[in-house]
């Protein structure tokens, strides 16, 4: 795929999400271009719909569970349940694959959210988990070539509302990517991110 074409995308297959985890969905992406996380800590199987208006917009993600999901096997033993930190990450990976389809390249890294409220469970027989994103504000930092956007999220199993996450904030930043791991580098060590850092 062209990045022309990854930037118009409204909507992404299980094999196209496994292509930008692996960094060979797009083929022509700027240098610093994003990745989502690889399996198993990728939390969605498709995006059914991206649209964006300006500094806002909206993405949904499903995710398929299966009993032999692996965090059933050890989140609890004798009361699998899937963690609610994953459906947190799964937002925040939707808000960086959003990010960057709307032209901001660098690494995606989640910057926090204010509120999570549970009011229910993932369970293995359970069969669609439904991520709906609402983006309320998407900027681009010129200065660092830095972006960051903002949204809240409605969690759903199987047509039941279950999450709620308010305000999860994702920035992606340009020259932290680390692809000579596991060698020791500049990029080797974490910290404090410095604003404007970029």
């Amino acid at each position: 795929m062209k990045y022309a074409e990854f930037l118009e995308r409204q909507a992404f297959s299980k094999e196209e999400l496994l292509g930008l985890s692996q960094g060979n969905l797009v083929e022509d992406g700027p240098a610093d271009f994003m990745r989502l996380p690889a399996p198993p800590m990728l939390m969605v199987d498709r995006v059914v719909e991206l649209t964006r208006a300006g500094a806002r917009g909206r993405i949904v993600g499903e995710q398929d569970i299966h009993l032999t999901d692996w965090f059933f096997h050890c989140h609890f033993r004798g009361d699998p349940v899937q963690p609610g930190c994953l459906g947190v990450d799964a937002v925040w990976q939707l808000i960086g694959l959003y990010v960057g389809a709307a032209g901001a390249p660098g690494s995606g890294r989640a910057l926090g959210c204010k509120e999570v409220e549970f009011a229910g469970q993932i369970r293995p027989y359970n069969r669609v988990v439904r991520y709906e994103v609402d983006i309320r504000r998407f900027s681009k930092l010129e200065q660092s070539g830095s972006a960051v956007a903002i949204g809240s999220a409605k969690v759903s199993v199987d047509g039941e509302h279950i999450y709620t996450v308010k305000d999860a904030k994702v920035g992606m930043f340009r020259g932290i990517a680390y692809p000579d791991y596991p060698a020791r580098s500049a990029n080797s060590v974490g910290g404090i991110m410095a604003r404007g850092e970029g």
